[in-house]
């Protein structure tokens, strides 16, 4: 009897249940969908990754709609704004375009839009060892270490931070005939945006002597001052103290020859000292 009683019970909740959840159901199906619509703006972006002073072009370009509060200020809404203009920092595939990374109309593309005004850009060969093994890249800082004599004299070398916090604007490879050989080789060269100041120093760092790369923090913003370092003082030896110059006073002249007079006496004639 009880089993009967809990089967009927049992049976009679998940009729009501079944029910409830079918018109629970069909109640949802009808209810009318409402269609939220925000608003939108058209903005330029890359439609791939772009390097700096890269000329852009119509493929290198695409639009997207941005939900209008979120579009970022001085972005652009047509290809026809940003088309033929140079880049001045690399972008990356979906990123807007804004002002502060491209040069103004008609400046050009390539390297000369990137250099600030009152700067200039010099170039310097290096190997991968003084390009810190290939992370000198665009838009890093280094500093310049200049390793050269001012005597000619080996033990004279001296070791001297140059240029410091300097911008590199652009590196990679190009190809030289070599001066022994004739043969091709590949070159890294490495371009750096320095004053005119600075390019004095580094024209004769380079020519004078050897220049070696020293990667920075970007953050950091200090300019040390250092004295320089020897051989001898690198390796901790002392120098012997040169030895010193004597100079030996000069001769007196000789005394003038005495006073003579000229005696004739009669066919002799002698001379005789006047004391």
């Amino acid at each position: 009897m009880n089993r009967i009683r809990i089967a009927l019970v049992f049976t009679i909740a998940i009729t009501c249940g079944g029910g409830l959840a079918y018109g629970t159901y069909n109640y949802l199906q009808q209810v009318p969908v409402r269609t939220v619509s925000t608003p939108t703006r058209p903005v330029v972006v890359a439609a791939a990754d772009l390097a700096l002073g890269t000329e852009l072009k119509s493929g290198d370009l695409d639009v997207t709609e941005w939900p209008a509060e979120w579009t970022p200020d001085g972005s652009f809404s047509t290809i026809d704004e940003v088309a033929g203009r140079g880049l001045i920092a690399s972008v990356v595939r979906g990123e807007p375009f804004l002002p502060g990374k491209l040069a103004a109309r008609g400046a050009g593309a390539g390297l000369p839009p990137i250099i600030s005004e009152g700067m200039r850009a010099m170039s310097v060969r290096v190997n991968e060892v003084i390009g810190v093994a290939g992370y000198v890249l665009p838009g890093t800082h280094v500093d310049v270490l200049a390793t050269a004599s001012p005597t000619d004299q080996r033990e004279d070398t001296t070791t001297k931070l140059v240029l410091s916090n300097v911008q590199v604007l652009a590196a990679g490879t190009r190809m030289e005939r070599d001066q022994e050989g004739g043969e091709p080789m590949s070159v890294t060269v490495v371009t750096l945006q320095v004053t005119p100041e600075a390019a004095e120093r580094l024209t004769l760092a380079s020519t004078e002597g050897k220049i070696q790369l020293a990667l920075r923090n970007p953050m950091d913003q200090s300019a040390p001052e250092t004295s320089g370092i020897r051989p001898a003082a690198l390796l901790g030896v002392q120098r012997p103290a040169p030895r010193p110059v004597v100079r030996r006073a000069p001769e007196p002249p000789p005394p003038p020859p005495p006073p003579t007079v000229e005696v004739i006496r009669g066919d002799i004639r002698e001379t005789a000292v006047v004391r």
